[in-house]
């Protein structure tokens, strides 16, 4: 699932390209909203608040969208050519103006509601990570709050603080040398560990790729995140992955149980294979590994 880096960085873009002009298209292909017209009206502006986008627009109007797992939004040049026949179906919102153009290809979730009544759909979010207005101080209180829950799950819950995902929070979790699964309460320095989610997304920002190692060459970008079976960059220990959170929430989480030691309840035990290498399943067959996301703990 896109992170707040990137929600951001697509907020950026959509506001660059649509705030303060009118839209000449509004064709919105979801259930709810395909009779809305937003024609005519001007966009003011567009923001992010942790993983969710927001659209205001004059007449008290906003739209909302989340990216979800494949989510995201294209801008196109007014009457250049972007359809593709075989992502048309993909499509589910194109607003365009005289100069641009923005696709929504694969969006999680539309809404329409009032700019004032915005807060019935991310009221609930806690402290957006990348808002100008962060405070490492409040921020760090409300994830201690959380007492012994598992510290992996309450920097990804969010309404405790909005925009961490799965990549960032393991590679926080590696280079403060925190086991994701230790009790919240258990966390020495724990606001070291909160601080440097914030830098490490801070700084992601404006990369197109997500990067923590400073190498942003492919297969170098992660310390953990989507390492499993290959050795520690630090220690040589293989990575392991093992789900963390209930089923059917449950998400796979990388570490290294040299530099981040500690019980992890889900480990299986097993040996793994990195992923993406070839494996052989029986006499003469080859098969990829199974991708990140894919539940490769499950095997």
């Amino acid at each position: 699932m896109p992170e707040g880096d990137v929600v951001l960085r697509t907020a950026r873009r959509l506001h660059s390209a649509l705030a303060g002009r009118k839209l000449i298209t509004a064709d919105l292909r979801w259930p709810s909203l395909a009779d809305e017209n937003l024609v005519g009206l001007e966009v003011l502006e567009v923001v992010a608040t942790g993983k969710h986008l927001l659209m205001r627009l004059e007449q008290n109007a906003t739209l909302h969208s989340h990216l979800r797992m494949e989510g995201s939004w294209h801008v196109h040049r007014t009457g250049e050519p972007w359809r593709r026949a075989r992502t048309e179906h993909e499509i589910r919102a194109i607003l365009a103006n005289p100069e641009w153009t923005a696709i929504g290809h694969h969006l999680g979730m539309m809404d329409l509601v009032a700019t004032d009544r915005e807060h019935t759909l991310v009221g609930h979010l806690g402290m957006d990570v990348l808002a100008p207005g962060w405070d490492a101080a409040v921020a760090t209180q409300r994830v201690r709050d959380q007492g012994e829950r598992e510290i992996g799950l309450v920097l990804l819950d969010q309404r405790v603080i909005a925009g961490i995902g799965t990549f960032f929070m393991s590679e926080a979790a590696f280079l403060r040398g925190v086991n994701p699964w230790t009790p919240t309460a258990e966390v020495t320095r724990l606001a070291e560990l909160v601080q440097m989610a914030h830098r490490l997304m801070t700084v992601n920002v404006d990369r197109a790729t997500q990067v923590t190692t400073g190498n942003a060459r492919k297969g170098q970008e992660a310390y953990v995140h989507a390492r499993s079976g290959r050795p520690c960059r630090r220690c040589g220990t293989t990575i392991r992955v093992a789900p963390l959170g209930e089923p059917p929430t449950d998400r796979p989480i990388f570490w290294c149980p040299h530099c981040q030691p500690g019980v992890v309840p889900t480990d299986d035990g097993r040996a793994r294979r990195p992923l993406g290498a070839v494996r052989r399943d029986g006499p003469g067959v080859r098969s990829a590994a199974r991708r990140p996301g894919r539940a490769p703990y499950r095997r």
